[in-house]
């Protein structure tokens, strides 16, 4: 008989698929900016809900009509800046200068987060993050040191019908068999009948006399960093009660502070920290504010 064909199961393109060193995601590269900017935030995952708005994508088959769409709803408190941190290329890599010292290549500034007004994050320790501020380096620097001690917002940072890149750890699962985290086939039942079959029909041949890492095997599922492009910002707003659903989100609460919905699905579950930059894919275009004509904000516990 022939021989079977068909593509490999599972994608191992995030190999090895290892749990995330900590909650937060880290951003190692944006986009280049002309002007001294933030160039970063960060909010919580509260959860989903639909709005209806225009579509305005050119072209579109349904172009100048109103149609659903799903948004992911992040609570986006202001954010603080606690530190400046200047970084110099040397030969061998990236180094921190020490304080006091003004002559690098790079600027950044350490961002803290106030979970202690977000009601649906139970933790007062706030989180701290690393991000770039963009333009020159002596333009950069003045900027940094200008914002230090200070609070910054969303709306300072993003603007309305902008596309931007999303990081965030996924939804960990714990240790999963192949099945589940690769994709295998479950053997049939005349293949072996003393159990389901749950498993990798071999693990190579005897020589080379050890599995390869290409082989699907049990191990970590989820819990990974992992980064979305291109997701438009479609709406920006400082009173999060009014898209609260009725109960709240399930698992999260009542938004209460300022707010922005990302068209589509992110990653990780509900109350994690995402991070957000401008979009470093494609040309970036002027942002065109959405029209929005309804906001769901119906039970998400079926009342």
């Amino acid at each position: 008989m022939p021989k079977k064909h068909r593509p490999r199961r599972g994608s191992l393109a995030f190999s090895p698929r290892k749990r995330a060193k900590k909650p937060v995601a880290t951003i190692k590269n944006y986009p280049s900016a002309e002007k001294p900017k933030v160039m970063g935030f960060a909010g919580y995952k509260a959860g989903m809900t639909h709005i209806i708005m225009v579509d305005d994508v050119p072209h579109s088959m349904t172009e100048g009509r109103e149609i659903p769409v799903p948004v992911t709803v992040l609570e986006t408190p202001p954010l603080k800046v606690v530190g400046v941190r200047i970084y110099k290329y040397t030969d061998y890599g990236k180094k921190c200068l020490a304080k006091g010292k003004e002559d690098g290549d790079k600027v950044c500034i350490l961002l803290a987060t106030k979970p202690e007004v977000v009601s649906g994050v139970p933790k007062k320790k706030p989180e701290l993050m690393e991000c770039l501020v963009g333009g020159n380096f002596k333009e950069g620097l003045a900027y940094a040191k200008s914002l230090a001690g200070k609070e910054i917002s969303v709306t300072d940072v993003f603007s309305e019908g902008e596309t931007v890149d999303v990081a965030a750890v996924s939804k960990g699962k714990g240790t999963e068999g192949p099945v589940k985290r690769w994709g295998v086939m479950i053997q049939p039942a005349k293949a072996l009948r003393s159990s389901r079959g749950r498993h990798v029909g071999s693990l190579g041949p005897w020589h080379p006399a050890h599995v390869s890492w290409r082989v699907p095997q049990l191990g970590q599922m989820g819990y990974h960093q992992r980064t979305e492009y291109n997701k438009r910002i479609l709406k920006i707003g400082a009173d999060g009660k009014e898209i609260t659903p009725n109960g709240g989100f399930l698992h999260y609460g009542i938004v209460h502070n300022s707010y922005i919905l990302l068209k589509g699905s992110i990653p990780g579950p509900a109350k994690r920290l995402i991070r957000l930059r401008p979009m470093i894919r494609g040309a970036a275009e002027k942002p065109k504010v959405p029209k929005i004509t309804y906001i769901s904000t119906e039970s998400k516990q079926g009342l």
